[in-house]
């Protein structure tokens, strides 16, 4: 009798063991999941030159955006351009003294000027072009490679901003030869410290390596834990689907709580504020479609396999399909194409608007479509069964038995 016990539970034991094995797959799938979103965005965003510069000119426009570019142009200007002086030198003798007050009087209509002159599709261009450089420049340093007008003196990265200053304070009219007036520091900005420059190039070798490895991982993750939950698939594959509804959502919940504790970190409120806080959601944009492809796949995927499952409603909705699907498939599958094909020109993910996403996309889509009209399929002849087993008209009379007496 022990040794029949034994025998029975040692299947259940393992049962339990593969179970349990099958959803710590998809745990530890979900969590490389969640750390490859965040490497694909630093390489698909700030490491990616046509990215980053897309990103800048949509900075311009944001109003706060540019106000606050303005004020940082009219700054430099002012203490470094001598405006003052330059207006004693057109202004007549007996009224020289009134350049000071004049020069403070001209600084916020300046700010206002330079605002008016970032609307403008040259400026916008220059803007453009700007930061395009910058970031290869950027990138160059990272990869080890410096090219001209990146300085990495004693290990610190400078980016060169000055012929975009020089640009507006000449079509401010400040005056002529600006470039050669101006310090050389203007429009230098420090972006990385000697102690932070090689901790910068690592990282972004990392995530380089990293960013197409760690995806792998996970479908090769995912494609285990299926091929282990022999008998209970639909169950793992909403699981699979869970997870990644999750992870979508605490990508968009750690966007929101970062930028605000980098816009903390980083300004003191106020217009400046704002402005950083438009430019974080800028920035992280490519998250944030990330975090909703997340949510949007986990939906689809929770919905599907639920469809695909033994529950009373599952069952109605494939019952009420089952027409279009068994006896028209033609037409099924062109209302599939027509509903994928609007999703590709809407473009909700970034896996929508890639080439080889949208192949996998749809290669996956196609197959999860095949299986459920092959399993309403299977259904219908079981169904066809049942009505076909006709009701009596009449019930039927009982025979009658004579008693003997």
């Amino acid at each position: 009798m022990a040794d029949s016990e034994t025998v029975q539970a040692a299947p259940d034991g393992a049962v339990k063991r593969r179970r349990g094995l099958v959803w710590t797959l998809i745990v530890l799938a979900a969590v490389i999941t969640l750390v490859s979103s965040m490497t694909v965005w630093v390489k698909r965003q700030a490491l990616d030159t046509e990215s980053w510069t897309n990103a800048s000119t949509q900075l311009l426009e944001d109003e706060q955006v540019r106000h606050a570019l303005s004020v940082y142009v009219v700054d430099q200007l002012y203490e470094n351009g001598d405006v003052a002086g330059r207006l004693e030198e057109r202004l007549p003798p007996n009224l020289s003294g009134l350049a000071g007050p004049l020069a403070g009087a001209l600084r916020e209509p300046a700010v206002t000027a330079v605002d008016r002159l970032l609307e403008r599709p040259r400026v916008q261009a220059l803007w453009e072009e700007v930061n395009r450089v910058a970031h290869q420049q950027l990138l160059a340093i990272l990869d080890g490679k410096p090219r001209p007008n990146v300085s990495t003196a004693d290990g610190t990265v400078v980016l060169d901003l000055r012929s975009f200053v020089v640009d507006v304070g000449t079509q401010l009219g400040i005056g002529d030869q600006l470039e050669e007036r101006l310090p050389a520091d203007v429009g230098q900005v420090t972006v990385l410290e000697s102690d932070q420059l090689a901790t910068a190039q690592d990282i972004v070798k990392g995530i380089k390596a990293l960013s197409v490895l760690l995806a792998v991982v996970t479908f090769l993750l995912w494609g285990l834990s299926l091929w282990l939950a022999r008998g209970w698939r639909r169950e793992a594959l909403r699981g699979i689907g869970a997870s990644l509804l999750v992870v979508g959502l605490l990508l968009l919940v750690l966007r929101r709580l970062a930028g605000n504790y980098v816009v903390d970190a980083l300004t003191n409120g106020g217009e400046l504020r704002d402005a950083a806080h438009s430019t974080w959601l800028v920035g992280t944009s490519l998250l944030g479609e990330i975090g909703w492809a997340g949510v949007i796949y986990g939906v689809v995927i929770v919905a599907g396999s639920w469809l695909a499952g033994p529950s009373r409603t599952a069952r109605d909705l494939r019952a009420r399909t089952a027409p279009v699907l068994v006896e028209r498939p033609g037409l099924s599958w062109t209302l599939l194409g027509v509903a994928f094909l609007l999703g590709v020109w809407w473009g909700p993910t970034p896996a929508l608007r890639r080439p080889i996403g949208v192949l996998v996309l749809t290669a996956l889509v196609a197959a999860g479509f095949e299986l459920l009209r092959r399993q309403v399929v299977a259904e219908q002849p079981a169904a066809q069964e049942d009505d076909a087993v006709p009701a009596p008209d009449h019930p039927t009379e009982p025979a009658v038995v004579p008693t003997p007496r």
